[in-house]
């Protein structure tokens, strides 16, 4: 079937199923309510499937109706998208940006980069997601994410491009040194109430000890608390609640301001490798190569 026989139909489906009715569709499409309705069957009989259950009041889609929906809006964004870049004469960063970020860093780093983005560039239409799980670019239809990870972050299909990594420093409140005491070395932690990161399975993220000559150790610590946020983590430690190990990135603003102090800093370490990656099908789009650039400027990890 050629390209354009595919696209028969499929305004006609979204349409309908966005206003539940083939007769406001047709309203809304300027056509007649059974030149609607007479599409969508064509579109279900090429498919051999029904797309719709069909009632006297609304329209409601099937399961198979509810994936092929989901998919026809993307290709229709994307298809949106690039009518506007060939109208902006592929100089200007239009339409819509899908971003993917980690939740902690995403609100304190990559926010105040897309806004600022945002503001020089008018057109852009940007739709981000905060979560900590791994998400597929390319079955996602995610143009640019952020990933924080010591695993492979490239892979077939996509581009990518190192931002450095992470800064790890322990630190606690004044109020917790002043009443339970500084630890002078890494034996002495075990005497401390440490605040740990906690993962979906129930496991916590190991401590890493810098040395001198580059040595890195990792110990698997006992905590007074475990929690599955790092935000979570400076709330606890702000408030006196004991000792944790966190990325500079998170705290710097703390530490500026002397709610936070850095602690055993002999034994500060490199973290997780930070990395942009990107779909390499639209690398070329002035959008997603215009974000890279001003998010690998912008970005503060250190």
């Amino acid at each position: 079937m050629i390209p354009s026989e595919r696209l028969k139909g499929i305004e006609a489906f979204v349409v309908s199923a966005d206003t539940g009715s083939f007769t406001a569709a047709a309203e809304r499409l300027n056509l007649t309510s059974s030149a609607i309705s007479k599409g969508v069957a064509r579109l279900e009989a090429r498919l051999g499937s029904r797309l719709f259950e069909r009632t006297t009041r609304r329209l409601a889609l099937t399961d198979q109706g509810a994936a092929f929906y989901s998919t026809c809006v993307r290709v229709l964004a994307e298809l949106g998208d690039a009518e506007a870049v060939l109208a902006a004469h592929k100089t200007e960063p239009v339409g819509r940006l899908k971003i993917n970020v980690p939740v902690a860093f995403g609100r304190i780093q990559v926010m105040p980069v897309l806004l600022d983005f945002c503001r020089r560039h008018p057109n852009l239409r940007p739709e981000i997601s905060f979560n900590d799980r791994f998400v597929d670019l390319i079955e996602e239809g995610v143009d640019v994410a952020v990933r924080i990870s010591a695993s492979d972050v490239g892979g077939n299909g996509l581009g990518r491009r190192a931002l450095g990594h992470e800064h790890l420093v322990f630190c606690a409140a004044p109020a917790y040194l002043a009443r339970c005491g500084t630890p002078m070395s890494v034996e002495a932690l075990a005497e401390h109430d440490c605040i740990l990161y906690g993962r979906g399975d129930g496991s916590t993220i190991d401590w890493r000890f810098g040395y001198d000559g580059g040595t890195v150790e990792q110990r698997t610590m006992t905590g007074r608390m475990t929690l599955g946020s790092a935000e979570a983590q400076v709330g606890a430690i702000r408030a006196g609640f004991g000792i944790a190990q966190l990325a500079t990135w998170l705290i710097r603003d703390e530490l500026r301001r002397g709610e936070l102090v850095e602690i055993l800093p002999g034994h500060a370490t490199a973290g997780l490798p930070l990395h942009l990656v990107w779909p390499r099908s639209r690398q070329l789009n002035p959008k997603v190569d215009a974000f890279v650039e001003a998010l690998a400027d912008g970005l503060r990890i250190d």
